[in-house]
């Protein structure tokens, strides 16, 4: 117990709950992987893959927690490494799904946008602490500044990414109380050109689209969404490219039932091109019932409900705003993950944090959790128990003993009355 205590500091529940979504990737994900183990000559390679880059991060995050919250300021750094990596990224990336997402150095591949999502958070959050250096207008505009660029490089190869971080970002700078007006006309000119862009996407010809990087595939995911409640009835209902993954995630969802057909037994992971990723959500609905998706849905309710606990029990705005950041991220991608999965929203491309399969957004997500539990335990004061206890070597109240408090009255008793008193 005493080296359970030594190695896991910080928030216990913030531990739980990440232990718990480890546990359930590596379940679904060895369940969902099927038809990629059955292609390669060792069954268990994609497991073993996913859960070496799930060791990888738990160890990452037991480094991360023992540095104190501050110095991770420095990851500000990352911020125009990231615009670096991202503006070669259409250039020099490998292509996947019709997009140039990753890079590869050395040999190992991996997602600039994932980079850039962490050194936004930490710059927004820097930024929002410094309002003694800075006016109210210059965080606003340099804060606007960066996110921007950030997010339109990455825009054209991951809109969804885009829209989700600067909506993360958005909502760092309200509870920072930055003035209403401006963030009044941010949200305006938002909307704008959102409805400019949808009505742009939907009058321009499929043959102008092709040569727009991903813009048919916008056009035919808005188009689907908008479509998807016309075909109810299941005679006439045909499943074809174009809902091919939605079809299949709805079959999951409806043959899962109230307990699921337990892990190993579900069908549909057979036939989603993205059963380990994209929509895991709807394997884990299939195997582990509707009670399954409903406890992970509750475990990042609690990540975000805890996050906002630390987050108010933090003297200082810089660790403050970085975990509210890090825990909005996950949340948020945890929630547009799951809302495709239902088909709430069109198709998006988020995996399902620390669950789906992957190894840039585990590290990553891992890197959130290690910095969660460092502000909770230097930032917020959380499971630093057996710290407290050995200050400068005396004992604590608890650790006295009958002959100590014995031996205490016989030096009272010897003092002169006024040096007693």
């Amino acid at each position: 117990m005493d080296l359970v205590n030594k190695l896991f500091k910080g928030d216990r529940v913030i531990w739980i709950i990440f232990m718990f979504l480890c546990l359930i990737s590596v379940v679904e994900v060895f369940s969902a992987t099927s038809t990629i183990a059955y292609k390669n000559a060792n069954h268990w390679t994609p497991i073993v893959r996913h859960a070496s880059f799930l060791f990888g991060g738990a160890f990452m995050i037991l480094i991360l927690h023992n540095i104190p919250c501050k110095f991770f300021s420095i990851l500000i750094l990352l911020l125009p490494v990231s615009i670096l990596m991202l503006f070669v990224t259409p250039f020099i990336g490998i292509s996947e799904n019709e997009a140039h997402r990753w890079l590869s150095l050395f040999g190992v591949q991996f997602q600039p946008s994932e980079f850039a999502k962490l050194a936004c958070i930490v710059f927004v959050s820097f930024m929002l602490s410094r309002r003694g250096k800075f006016t109210e207008d210059q965080i606003f505009k340099y804060i606007l500044i960066g996110v921007s660029v950030t997010c339109v490089l990455i825009l054209p190869e991951n809109f969804s990414t885009a829209f989700m971080l600067f909506g993360v970002c958005f909502l760092m700078m309200f509870v920072g109380q930055l003035p209403l007006k401006k963030m009044g006309i941010l949200t305006g000119s938002l909307i704008l050109c959102l409805v400019l862009f949808i009505v742009a996407l939907q009058v321009t010809p499929r043959e102008v689209l092709k040569h727009i990087p991903r813009g048919l595939t916008w056009k035919e995911r808005m188009n689907d969404f908008r479509h998807k409640e016309k075909q109810v009835d299941p005679s006439t209902y045909k499943i074809t490219d174009d809902n091919f993954q939605v079809s299949h995630a709805k079959i999951a969802i409806a043959r899962g039932g109230v307990f699921g057909k337990l892990p190993g037994h579900g069908q549909q992971r057979d036939f989603l091109p993205q059963a380990y990723s994209d929509f895991i959500y709807a394997i884990i609905i299939e195997e582990l019932g509707y009670v399954g998706g409903v406890v992970v849905l509750l475990l990042y309710i609690m990540l975000l409900v805890r996050v906002g606990m630390i987050a108010r029990k933090c003297d200082k705005l810089f660790p403050k705003f970085l975990v509210l950041g890090c825990g909005l991220l996950i949340v948020v991608q945890a929630l547009a993950n799951m809302a495709v999965a239902v088909n709430l929203i069109p198709v998006t491309g988020q995996p399902l944090p620390l669950i789906s399969r992957g190894g840039t957004s585990t590290l990553i997500t891992c890197i959130y959790f290690g910095i969660i539990l460092s502000v909770s335990r230097f930032g917020a004061g959380m499971g630093n128990e057996e710290d407290e206890v050995i200050d400068d070597g005396e004992p604590t109240a608890e650790q006295w003993t009958g002959e100590d408090i014995e031996d205490l009255d016989e030096i009272i008793d010897e003092l002169p009355e006024s040096e007693a008193c």
